[in-house]
């Protein structure tokens, strides 16, 4: 049985990810800025529905220490690690007009959504090679949760689109850095999802969507991410590291 940590796993497309990994028979570790007694139930929920092993522990990844006590949290509880899915992130508090916009939410946005998981995985790379160098078959594999607005402009949160658009080259660096010891390196790309990043703009993502905007005309949902996080830990795409799979019904498409 492997060993997953998903950050940010505690809800909304986290938590679809999560689930999706527990019913393929993964323990799963996630992390969260939720105090552990409130996740407790969510925890045994897990174990008893799929018949593995369910960590939570308290993590702000964008501070150092946090992620050295979630990294080794995991490896007390599990004794190994397998696959780091980095999905934590926060959207802006407020959007703000980049004419406007403060540099206290850049820096905060930026700390979350790309400082963070970019030295959570050299922690967790620089473990996973360690481990390749005992073990040639050891499997680790290494997914970045980006977005849509990697490349798509929304100039009333330029600072999220930015951390986007960092997270993907990230995914380009680690490939590259991680090749030669095997451990494939992905980016997993959602559009309009539904969850509790995108509940205050619900209505004019409804209207959008009726009006064209994606392909599949429908919001995405947190199963639909975790069913492609899953099939990537499956291995389906062993010869595609590095490479982005789009989970936005479409909407990437340019249309004239």
């Amino acid at each position: 049985m492997k060993n997953v940590l998903v950050t940010g796993g505690g809800r909304g497309i986290g938590a679809g990810i999560v689930d999706a990994l527990a019913a393929e028979s993964w323990n799963v570790a996630f992390c969260g800025r939720t105090e552990p007694e409130k996740m407790m139930g969510r925890c045994a929920e897990i174990e008893n529905r799929h018949n593995v092993r369910a960590l939570y522990i308290q993590c702000d990844v964008s501070n150092r220490d946090d992620r050295r006590a979630v990294f080794d949290g995991v490896l007390e509880e599990f004794s190994e690690l397998n696959a780091l899915v980095n999905n934590a992130g926060v959207a802006p508090l407020v959007r703000a007009d980049i004419l406007d916009a403060t540099e206290d939410s850049f820096d905060r946005v930026l700390d979350i959504n790309l400082k963070g998981p970019y030295f959570l995985t050299q922690l967790v790379a620089n473990y996973m090679v360690d481990q390749k160098k005992k073990n040639a078959d050891f499997y680790s594999a290494i997914i970045n949760v980006g977005s849509v607005s990697a490349t798509v402009a929304s100039v009333s949160r330029g600072e999220y689109c930015i951390s986007k658009a960092g997270v993907a080259m990230a995914t380009l660096l680690w490939a590259v850095r991680l090749a030669e010891f095997g451990i494939p390196v992905y980016e997993i790309r959602p559009g309009i999802i539904k969850s509790d990043m995108t509940a205050a703009v619900t209505s004019k993502y409804d209207k959008l969507i009726a009006d064209g905007l994606t392909l599949q005309p429908r919001w995405g949902f947190p199963e639909d991410v975790g069913k492609a996080v899953a099939s990537l830990l499956r291995g389906d795409f062993p010869y595609s590291t590095g490479q982005v799979i789009n989970v936005g019904g479409g909407m990437d498409i340019g249309r004239l």
